[in-house]
């Protein structure tokens, strides 16, 4: 199904943006970021966010983002964003003029951690795929929009029958670039049922 964006709801609106039926563009603040405590110690926590909202507990969200990024930290990506404490998002976020962080970071009861690899900076543009499963998450990242590579399986802990989840772009430091969101669907669960190993006996 694709989403309209229009019919999608903000978490701290930015300044400069167009929603449209199917794309979205977020000119980022500076000094705007989402974290937790963790490593740095800091809570961040004014990034914007646009979000949809579902008590499917089998699904998946899919977007592609284009994004000219070009200071430390720019990023724009996927998110799951449920209150300060509980969320979670996957990026594409500048470092330097060679690499850029393909990561994803997860927040449960006010602790971020963050995972990542590192990609050629010149990648301008990535497929992002959020998948749920009851309480578990998967993340998911694609050049193409057909072939996703796993990023990370994930719990939280906070979930509600009814999650919020969709976009968001920030410039940790002081800058702003222009990100852009198109393709955005939700679908049947791509992330399929485990066939491996059965569970231990409670």
């Amino acid at each position: 199904m694709k989403i309209d964006a229009r019919t999608m709801e903000w978490t701290r609106v930015p300044k400069e943006y167009g929603v449209k039926e199917d794309r979205v563009e977020i000119t980022t603040e500076p000094h705007t970021d989402l974290w937790q405590r963790t490593y740095y110690h800091f809570r961040n926590d004014n990034a914007p966010v646009l979000q949809m909202k579902t008590s499917e507990k089998y699904f998946s969200f899919v977007v592609k983002t284009e994004f000219d990024t070009k200071v430390r930290y720019d990023q724009s990506g996927i998110i799951m964003y449920l209150d300060s404490d509980n969320w979670l998002k996957a990026a594409m976020e500048y470092e330097n003029d060679s690499i850029q962080r393909l990561g994803s970071v997860v927040t449960n009861n006010g602790y971020s951690d963050w995972a990542s690899v590192d990609v050629d900076a010149s990648i301008k543009s990535a497929w992002f795929r959020l998948s749920r499963r009851d309480d578990d998450f998967c993340i998911e990242y694609s050049e193409d929009g057909v072939h996703f590579k796993q990023m990370r399986i994930c719990h939280m802990f906070n979930v509600k029958d009814e999650i919020r989840f969709g976009i968001y772009a920030c410039s940790a430091e002081n800058s702003s670039f222009k990100a852009s969101f198109t393709n955005m669907e939700l679908t049947d669960c791509q992330w399929k049922a485990h066939d491996g190993q059965q569970p231990d006996e409670e």
